[in-house]
């Protein structure tokens, strides 16, 4: 939704400036950082700033600063706030604004806008930020009128928090920032029609703990929803009180720790076989969080064919959008699971044993499934082996570290391969797939969290997209290990060409990358390359020990495809286990 806010009357209070009256209501919402670049339009905020305790990080690239503030945003579960200037300034945002409305991120983008008297006249750095952002936000406004600066900013932060979260764009003109009124704090947020279901049908509840006992073979999937609710809590509780093998969605991650004897593994385009043949032989899905995104289902007419569904979301759209819901329920998964698990605990006397060897015997065929195609790293003495790399980082992390990424093949394997054992560790961009999101994203979460170990694991491709933040590390102190896996391609389109385009390999190589140690050192921090798999783990514990930045290169075997796949528009039981093994001829 988007509305145009104009005209209400302020009450009397101190005399201050639209720019001192947004920095006192980011003061109020607990802001401590933000994430920007300055431009013409936006300097009386700034000017504002110059005495101010709010921190700001200076980025190099705006879209990098809605990254970064996704980065804090997933990393606490806080509002993330960027900030950029009219024009080019603001739809350089727009990426960022994508990516979080896609996977549900909170964050507040405070955008400057030419005056009020030029809007319309295609004035020097113009654009229709209001009107660009409508889609790609939860909600965004524009501020015509000072006395309605402070409403508005609080506004935004309650949409952007509250129900499934999302991105609010708030669009501010230069003589708004410049205009004074008389501030007196917002004690009440007033949106008629915005409507947040959080405690789901009790009725409802009640029918789907009746559901989940009376199923045979129950399959847990948990989505970014339950990371979103900190829910994970909660959501480990039902897993344990019905005994149901579990998976997560890559964004849920985390959700369960992946250490857990009821976790399987994740799902989907590249999940485990014994994830993805759980899904296809299930009757009961118990789906929590979830958007049943294409690259989980595959192809959709031949998903869970067995199984029935139990969905709750706190989104009503969510509920049967992509695949039905047998039993919908509208909730916070908060505040509902707690109430399942009651309903599932006073059922658990009476109606568990009715389907107990049914469930021994799922478990069973759940273990010979995983013990039949499990996720093994390939290794080799000679080169670095992708799988291998993301092995070594897991030792190293020890399931605590927080692992930003890029989207591509070291995404796949490093959430195959990368244990966590808490919610929001995994920072991922999902739905939208952006590269150049790793780095940005991990800047962010080391802000937010100077003493944790922040991991940011990029392909040489998506790397190069955000090098110039490399500056922004140093200049405020960020530790983040860059981890490189170089293997010299945009792998993701190289493995589709090859196994899908007859191996054309079309404009994916990338022919040249720079000398990690001189790029580093540039910057004043430390680099290397490493190419032994002998070298790699004191390479890693290298940089881990190292007090600042430090950018690991690590070239791995470059033609490496990620495994298993279910081929788009196939379904789960289809498979491709691995590269086809060459025909040995007598």
């Amino acid at each position: 939704m988007a509305q145009t806010i104009s005209g209400q009357q302020a009450t009397q209070g101190p005399l201050l400036s639209g720019a001192q009256i947004l920095l006192e209501c980011l003061a109020r919402e607990g802001v401590d950082c933000m994430f920007g670049y300055p431009g013409g339009v936006t300097i009386p905020l700034y000017d504002a700033m110059y005495s101010n305790p709010l921190k700001h990080i200076l980025v190099r690239h705006e879209q990098n600063a809605a990254f970064a503030a996704q980065g804090y945003a997933r990393a606490t579960g806080k509002v993330g706030v960027c900030c950029a200037t009219s024009g080019p300034g603001a739809t350089n945002l727009v990426t960022g604004l994508v990516d979080a409305m896609m996977d549900s991120i909170p964050i507040v983008a405070l955008t400057g806008q030419v005056s009020t008297s030029l809007i319309g006249s295609d004035a020097f750095q113009e654009a229709d930020t209001f009107g660009i952002t409508r889609s790609a936000t939860k909600h965004n406004f524009m501020v015509q009128n000072v006395k309605d600066l402070a409403q508005v900013i609080h506004e935004a932060f309650y949409l952007a928090a509250s129900g499934r979260p999302g991105p609010v764009l708030v669009d501010i003109p230069k003589d708004v920032f410049q205009g004074h009124t008389h501030y007196k704090p917002v004690d009440e947020i007033h949106l008629p029609g915005y409507k947040v279901f959080s405690e789901g049908h009790t009725g409802q509840i009640r029918r789907a703990a009746q559901m989940i006992w009376d199923a045979k073979r129950p399959y847990v999937v948990g989505g970014g929803g339950i990371v979103l609710a900190n829910a994970a809590k909660e959501f480990t509780e039902l897993v344990e009180t019905i005994d149901a093998p579990t998976v997560t969605t890559l964004l849920g991650l985390g959700g369960i720790s992946t250490g857990h004897p009821n976790f399987i593994s994740m799902p989907g385009m590249h999940g485990s076989y014994a994830a993805n043949m759980g899904l296809h032989g299930c009757d009961l899905i118990i789906a929590l969080g979830i958007r049943f995104d294409d690259r989980v289902t595959g192809k959709l007419a031949a998903f869970a064919p067995h199984a029935k569904v139990i969905h709750i979301d706190i989104d009503p759209a969510e509920i049967s959008k992509n695949r039905l819901a047998d039993l919908p329920i509208v909730g916070d998964l908060k505040r509902v699971l707690p109430k399942l698990i009651r309903e599932v605990k006073d059922l658990k006397a009476t109606e568990h044993g009715k389907n107990y060897q049914a469930r021994v015997d799922w478990w069973k065929q759940i273990r010979s499934w995983k013990e039949e195609h499990p996720l093994e790293p390939k290794t080799s003495t000679t080169e670095i082996k992708p799988q291998q790399l993301m092995v070594e980082i897991d030792k190293i992390s020890g399931g605590e570290a927080i692992v930003a990424v890029d989207v591509g093949q070291h995404q796949m394997w490093a959430a195959q391969f990368i244990n966590f054992h808490h919610p929001r560790l995994w920072l991922c961009s999902g739905g939208l797939g952006s590269m150049g999101f790793g780095l940005p994203s991990a800047m962010g979460a080391q802000m937010a969290l100077p003493d944790k170990l922040v991991f940011a694991i990029c392909g040489d491709g998506g790397f190069q997209m955000s090098l110039p933040e490399l500056a922004t590390l140093v200049n405020n102190g960020l530790n983040v290990k860059i981890i490189v896996m170089n293997n010299g391609y945009l792998g993701m389109v190289r493995q589709w060409q090859e196994l899908f385009y007859n191996n054309r390999l079309s404009s994916v190589e990338l022919c040249s990358f720079p000398d990690p140690a001189m790029l580093a050192g540039a910057y004043g921090f430390k680099g290397r390359t490493v190419e032994s798999p002998l070298d790699l783990p004191a390479a890693l514990k290298e940089a881990v020990e190292y007090n600042g930045p430090y950018l690991l290169n690590v070239k791995v075997t470059p033609n490496e495809n990620v495994f298993p796949m279910v081929p788009a528009g196939g379904a789960h039981n289809e498979m491709v286990l691995g590269p086809p093994k060459p025909v040995s001829v007598a």
